[in-house]
């Protein structure tokens, strides 16, 4: 399959203030009374990434993830609307959040996506998925599609 550049339906990004004082900075993740039903979350974690490493690509059949990325470093996402019954099927849309542009993104079901360290730090991503890791207790099957390891894939970040 060969995707196109284009937006993706579904896909939410919205720019993160950091709010700076004397202290140091503060910065909202999220507000419930700013989200949907569907992308309330259920947990959060915390990801360290070294530079010039990539995350995913992946998708996820019913879990939604909530991204945070401010820093420190930057990275390159990568997203693909990989959903058949979407009116944006086969676009792809590549940005660059992190220190230099905070954001959180909103990546729906069936939207492939991944993310490189682009920057010379460490850097981190907070995340508040929709669904718990592997079910009530861990005791179900990972919502996960990865594709990284597929060497014909069509998703790819370099």
């Amino acid at each position: 399959m060969k995707f196109t550049n284009g937006s993706i339906d579904d896909v939410v990004i919205r720019e993160l203030k950091k709010y700076v004082d004397d202290r140091g900075w503060l910065c909202e993740l999220f507000r419930e009374d700013e989200l949907i039903k569907e992308h309330i979350p259920v947990m959060s974690y915390i990801s360290v990434t070294y530079p010039g490493i990539t995350r995913g690509p992946h998708e996820h059949e019913t879990q939604t993830d909530y991204f945070c990325f401010l820093g420190p470093s930057n990275f390159k996402l990568c997203l693909w609307d990989n959903r058949k019954n979407s009116k944006t099927y086969g676009n792809m849309m590549t940005k660059y959040f992190g220190e230099d542009s905070p954001a959180m993104v909103i990546v729906p079901p069936g939207v492939v996506h991944g993310y490189k360290n682009s920057g010379i730090l460490p850097g981190t991503v907070v995340n508040f998925p929709n669904k718990l890791f592997a079910g009530k207790e861990r005791k179900e099957p990972v919502d996960e599609v990865r594709h990284e390891s597929d060497p014909d894939s069509p998703f790819r970040i370099d």
